[in-house]
């Protein structure tokens, strides 16, 4: 509660607009237009959160911040999808340069970040073997080599495949590809 305090004093000062939540459901309950999220790193809550912004269908730039982080600790917060990772306590000014830098990178990077949590958000709901067949695809496998290396026929591949297409929201293998590649299933 005091750490909250501090930081929305601190962001106030720089005339910038702070709305404290609790935790990651009352942001969802009241999910803003735009903004740039703050978040306090715990296990697994920047996961938690991109996967909230992907069922709202927006994406915001997060900053995680703890007490002390571990250099390994900042590395996977930023492969999990932080924009950017400060040590608590940290003063208004570096506070206020962080959130600047923070607005900057995700003006370059924001649409794409968007692109990959909408579409991580469509591949989820493939089961496991749609979400093999689409791995076939975007390998430019053929529907009898992806049987083949499934164990399934032809056929069977092109059910999973008109399946996982109809999931994706995808009009051709193309578009598939396309999801699966912002997605970062494949390279």
């Amino acid at each position: 509660m005091r750490r909250r305090a501090a930081i929305s004093h601190a962001l106030s000062s720089g005339n910038i607009h702070v709305e404290p939540f609790e935790n990651i459901s009352e942001l969802s309950s009241t999910w803003p237009r735009s903004g740039v999220i703050l978040i306090h790193d715990e296990a697994g809550v920047i996961d938690d959160l991109i996967e909230a912004m992907a069922h709202h269908g927006e994406w915001f730039p997060i900053i995680a911040f703890s007490e002390d982080p571990s250099a390994n600790r900042i590395v996977e917060a930023i492969l999990d999808g932080a924009i950017d990772y400060i040590a608590w306590p940290i003063g208004a000014a570096e506070l206020n340069e962080t959130l600047a830098r923070a607005i900057a990178r995700a003006e370059t990077v924001g649409n794409a970040k968007l692109r990959e949590v909408m579409a991580r958000a469509r591949v989820e709901r493939l089961t496991r073997r749609e979400r093999e067949v689409l791995g076939g695809v975007a390998s430019g496998l053929s529907n009898r080599l992806i049987g083949e290396k499934l164990s399934i026929s032809p056929r069977t591949v092109e059910i999973h495949r008109a399946n996982m297409l109809n999931k994706l929201g995808a009009n051709h293998t193309s578009d598939a590809i396309r999801i699966a590649i912002e997605a970062a299933l494949v390279n």
